[in-house]
């Protein structure tokens, strides 16, 4: 897969990504999505390996979807973006991280824009959704300025978290891309 926006290339991983991608886990980027990275280095290559086996499978109403966000210039990987399906709400719902020396310049927001239209034109979802812990006022505001709206906020609990806690839950819909 690749899609290309104003700054940015979003592509397949490949298992050159690893080093960049245990990188990212080492600054904290991962923690919100796998918790505790700190072993990443023993598990990240079976990941990448994982996530490239799923984008065959192509089914991110079942598994997740994982791609490179990477600049145009430099083609350096400063995050990655796609889908996770969450079997507790039987939604699928946008993934993203930019690792922490590359926040702050609009790759998240640009990334996901990019994505969300590219998953509408080739996938028959029509909706996607997205959760954010409510203290993660970037990623909130992130998701915003990608078009998302805000429709709950409760306590929630994913896989790699220790506690519930307090989440904005936030949606897209095809029509209003």
């Amino acid at each position: 897969m690749r899609i290309e926006t104003e700054r940015l290339i979003i592509r397949s991983l490949a298992m050159e990504d690893e080093q960049a991608f245990i990188d990212m886990a080492s600054d904290g980027s991962l923690t919100e999505i796998f918790g505790d990275c700190s072993q990443c280095d023993t598990w990240m290559g079976e990941w990448i390996r994982e996530s490239m086996q799923l984008e065959v499978q192509n089914n991110p109403n079942r598994e997740y979807l994982a791609f490179v966000i990477e600049e145009k210039t430099g083609n350096r990987a400063v995050g990655s973006v796609g889908t996770s399906y969450y079997e507790d709400m039987q939604k699928t719902g946008i993934t993203y991280f930019i690792g922490a020396r590359f926040r702050g310049q609009g790759y998240a927001a640009e990334a996901v824009s990019g994505f969300v239209q590219h998953f509408f034109r080739h996938y028959s979802t029509d909706t996607l959704i997205a959760r954010v812990r409510t203290r993660n006022k970037a990623s909130c505001k992130t998701l915003e300025r990608a078009g998302f709206v805000l429709y709950a906020a409760e306590m929630y609990q994913d896989m790699y978290d220790e506690t519930p806690e307090l989440s904005n839950f936030y949606e897209l819909s095809r029509d209003t891309t």
